[in-house]
């Protein structure tokens, strides 16, 4: 039984989520673990930072994973080596314990979430206008009383 309501609304929206929509979401999750590695790099909280870094890290890798080369190509590839990069950059700053790479970690995440964005905000209007193709197909025809 579930106790709290965030969590079940956060389960029902994984489950209902499309596959570009829990794209969107690993990005985010990221970037929330980026941000909690910042604040508790400059708190000197190390055993917290190395969590949220190893948390960014883990979503980044699930990120690549999720790639098919054979569907995505070049576009696969690229993305590929730039999750590596990332997850290059966020070892690093686990490393060294500088906030300079996971600055860098953020910048490239934040910038990939905004195209996905564009990618969902077209899917949406794509099937909205699917959708209102198809109600106009069905429409009965309009009746007037004129003579």
């Amino acid at each position: 039984m579930r106790t709290h309501g965030y969590q079940s609304y956060y389960e029902d929206e994984l489950l209902d989520a499309s596959p570009l929509k829990l794209v969107l979401m690993l990005y985010r999750g990221a970037l929330d673990a980026i941000a909690s590695a910042r604040r508790h790099l400059r708190q000197g909280d190390i055993r917290a930072r190395s969590r949220a870094i190893s948390k960014s890290m883990a979503i980044v890798t699930k990120l690549s994973l999720s790639l098919d080369a054979r569907i995505g190509g070049d576009l696969s590839s690229n993305l590929a080596a730039l999750y590596g990069y990332v997850i290059r950059l966020l070892m690093q700053a686990n490393f060294e314990q500088r906030e300079k790479p996971l600055e860098e970690a953020e910048q490239l995440l934040s910038t990939l979430l905004e195209g996905w964005t564009d990618c969902l905000t077209e899917e949406i209007a794509s099937r909205r206008a699917e959708r209102e193709q198809c109600i106009a197909r069905d429409a009965p025809e309009p009746v007037s009383c004129a003579y």
